[in-house]
């Protein structure tokens, strides 16, 4: 009975129906009408005069993987799940053709590590265009950046365009900003929302790497331009694929294994060349924060999210809190002190990261701390210690295996990435090493990691 429990893989089927189609037979039906809702505000804003159904369909493609992957609950032995979705398009033959359906079925299984069944059928309604004819900007775009609440976006944003200006275009990913803060732009919101008829099944939210790509694919073809910038350092970028945890699949999600794969997806899919590019794969978070500073000479970074946690889990008095102690909020004060910086510590639910135990580092008030939120708290710990220990000779035929393999990605031979690779790991070793220091001897998270001279 074990065995067959660690054998169980997920199975669901989910076709999308338009104006009254009938679901295929063994098909889970969702009304798409129901299931996608388009902003008009958000989709103006995409509206150039390239626009075209393949770009409406191409948003309608990266919703469906998305509600396919958080309705599927991964099971608790393994990890690989198979999803078989049925999508309506405008034009089927394209999304069928051997270049697109080949390089989208390798993009999306390699991020995920689940079995994906796409098949797509004929829309049998056109679906609705934009108001208007097209926004009339102004701007020769280059280059594409993804940006959302984030420290990378901002700071990359600020050094990409100190080189090139008006020709980088900022993409909106994140939550939709609020109305004091809208103005008329391109790009200025994903345009469009899921509604799911039940509570997430699946969190660990792979399918926001397609997403974000697909997106900023859009982006760089409505407007003309041939890269996407990934603000993402080294640590953010290829960390979560050389540390994986438990038997869960490598995360891909800003790495460039993914980002190869999606590049021959997106240019296949809009027939044109259009490059995803890592100008800080090779700097520490730190390094990104502390030139940003140097730029822009401004504190805006402070404003800046970096948890994995919702609202609904980290506010207190009805004021939100980034946690503190996931491996996004510990990579985030980790960079902070490399960059010489101070944070505000009651900007996060761990406040005293001295604290002699985590129940005393929180801020008093919070009443979620239980055995769970421990192993979390230790994980995000110790994924950036477990990073600092792949600078050492034990590691480094791993570290030179996983330089080999994304090698060809970025152009580079495999020994130029394995040096690069272990030149970031050894400066990493040694931000985290100084952070520790700074806790003190006492600090709680100096009972997780291990004691480096």
């Amino acid at each position: 009975m074990n065995n067959k429990s660690n054998m169980y893989i997920p199975e669901r089927k989910i076709d999308f129906l338009l104006n009254g189609q009938r679901p295929r037979s063994g098909y889970l039906a969702f009304a798409l009408e129901k299931i996608f809702r388009f902003s008009t505000e958000g989709l103006e804003s995409y509206s150039f005069s390239r626009w075209s159904p393949l770009v409406f369909d191409a948003m309608v493609v990266a919703a469906a993987i998305e509600f396919g992957d958080r309705i599927v609950k991964r099971p608790s032995h393994g990890w690989r799940r198979n999803i078989s979705v049925r999508i309506p398009v405008h034009d089927p033959n394209h999304w069928d053709s051997s270049e697109v359906f080949g390089a989208l079925h390798e993009a999306i299984g390699f991020l995920t590590g689940d079995q994906w069944q796409i098949s797509f059928k004929k829309r049998n309604s056109e679906a609705p265009a934009p108001k208007q004819d097209h926004l009339d900007f102004d701007f020769k775009a280059s280059a594409i950046l993804a940006y959302s609440d984030g420290m990378d976006s901002l700071a990359v944003g600020a050094i990409v365009g100190d080189k090139i200006g008006q020709e980088l275009i900022r993409v909106r990913v994140g939550a939709d900003l609020p109305k004091s803060q809208r103005k008329r732009q391109a790009f200025a919101a994903v345009p469009y929302q899921i509604q799911i008829p039940c509570k997430d099944k699946e969190t660990s939210a792979r399918n926001r790497g397609f997403k974000f790509a697909m997106i900023s694919a859009i982006a760089a073809y409505l407007s003309g331009a041939d890269e996407i910038v990934i603000p993402e350092s080294g640590q953010g970028a290829i960390g979560p694929a050389l540390i994986s945890v438990g038997h869960a699949y490598p995360d891909y999600r800003n790495h460039p294994l993914f980002t190869k794969r999606m590049e021959l997806f997106v240019t296949a899919l809009f027939g044109q060349s259009i490059k995803y590019v890592f100008p800080r794969l090779w700097s520490t978070k730190g390094e990104t924060l502390r030139e940003f500073v140097a730029i822009a000479g401004s504190t805006d970074w402070r404003s800046t999210k970096s948890c994995w946690r919702s609202s609904q889990w980290s506010s207190i008095g009805g004021h939100r809190r980034q946690c503190g102690i996931c491996a996004a909020c510990m990579l985030r004060r980790l960079s902070i002190h490399a960059a010489g910086l101070e944070d505000n510590p009651e900007n996060y639910i761990c406040e005293n990261m001295s604290a002699p135990t985590l129940r005393e580092a929180v801020v008093p008030g919070f009443t979620k701390i239980n055995p769970a939120y421990e192993q979390y708290a230790i994980a995000g710990v110790l994924h950036l210690d477990h990073l600092a220990d792949m600078d050492g000779l034990m590691a480094r035929p791993v570290v030179q295996r996983h330089a080999r393999l994304f090698s060809s990605a970025l152009g580079l031979t495999a020994e130029d990435a394995s040096d690069k690779l272990a030149a970031l790991l050894e400066r990493h070793a040694v931000e985290w090493k100084h952070y520790m220091d700074s806790l003190g001897a006492h600090s709680f998270i100096k009972k997780w990691v291990r004691t480096r001279s």
